[in-house]
């Protein structure tokens, strides 16, 4: 039996998420080095007003789940594999050992600026409850243009999807949906078209800089939101991390690749439990828990366990 730790991607962001961390060691260590690496008291970056900022999103959610997740293996507690949805590739790296934490704050600020800068306004994504992933995709094909650019983005579950493009497609292909019987088309907290082939450029732009970057082959199973399978070679993981933006995430295929490794335990680190509630959809057996409303001595001793039996 194995263990997961998944990283929620973009989204999931809640105001006043880094001043609700646990004041653990490992946090504190965390704002610390993040503030020095930023130049800029981050403790300022989940703010609503900063929030508006695709970059100070993505570092949130950067700086939260390392935070959370060092205060959680701390204690004799391991886990087996790491998974993040879009961003929360990230943190899932560096608590994998593959990627230095400054530098994926330097990588991510990076990221955050390159995105915002290519869609500052008229696009975003939106997700699609109640429709089959064979459905969404006909209703891209009626939708999509080159004036009207709407793409598939995240294939979350069986019936949940996610579609990217202009404010103008996303909302045909809602109005279809809904008369096509989804039960949800529901705007997303993001302002970026992610996960499509409109961040092809961007995604090149931090590909060069992470040219420049050092990573490792990961201590920990380092399993592609994208690619639905571990990656242990370094140049993978660059191209994973670097290009994720532009790549149709498979978190449903991610999750049941986990399952399929033997995984019984998954934990979601902060903020939010969206993922928990998708998990469950895969999990036949075991349990899936968020880090956010459970007890950490209880996570903690939830890993332990998990370990003895692989053991």
């Amino acid at each position: 039996m194995s263990s997961l730790l998944v990283f929620p991607g973009q989204g999931a962001q809640q105001p006043g998420m880094l001043q609700r961390l646990p004041p653990s060691p490992e946090v504190l260590a965390c704002l610390q080095e993040a503030g020095e690496v930023l130049g800029q008291d981050v403790l300022q970056l989940d703010s609503p007003q900063a929030l508006a900022s695709t970059r100070a999103v993505q570092l949130c959610l950067l700086i939260a789940g390392v935070a959370t997740a060092r205060t959680l293996l701390q204690s004799a507690a391991t886990v087996d594999y790491v998974a993040g949805l879009s961003i929360g590739a990230y943190p899932a790296a560096v608590v994998a050992g593959a990627l230095e934490f400054a530098d994926a704050l330097r990588l991510v600020s990076l990221r955050g600026e390159l995105m915002q800068q290519a869609y500052p306004q008229g696009y975003g994504m939106t997700a699609l409850i109640g429709l089959e992933l064979a459905a969404v995709e006909a209703l891209l094909a009626q939708v999509h243009s080159r004036d009207m650019p709407v793409y598939l983005a995240n294939i979350n579950a069986d019936s949940q999807v996610v579609i990217a493009g202009s404010d103008a497609a996303m909302q045909a292909v809602a109005e279809r949906a809904r008369r096509s019987g989804a039960g949800v088309a529901r705007r997303l907290a993001v302002s970026v078209p992610s996960h499509c082939p409109l961040l092809e450029q961007p995604a090149q732009a931090l590909a060069a800089a992470f040219a420049e970057v050092r990573l490792q082959v990961p201590r920990i199973g380092y399993l592609s939101g994208s690619r639905a399978r571990p990656m242990r070679g370094v140049e993978q993981l660059r191209d994973d991390l670097a290009c994720n933006m532009c790549r149709v995430v498979d978190w449903r295929g991610t999750v049941q690749s986990a399952y399929e490794r033997g995984v019984r335990l998954q934990i979601e680190l902060p903020p939010g439990a969206v993922l928990t509630g998708l998990a469950r959809r895969v999990f036949e057996q075991g349990t899936v828990i968020a880090f956010d409303g459970a007890r950490l001595d209880t996570l903690q001793a939830l890993l332990r366990e998990e370990g003895n039996r692989d053991r």
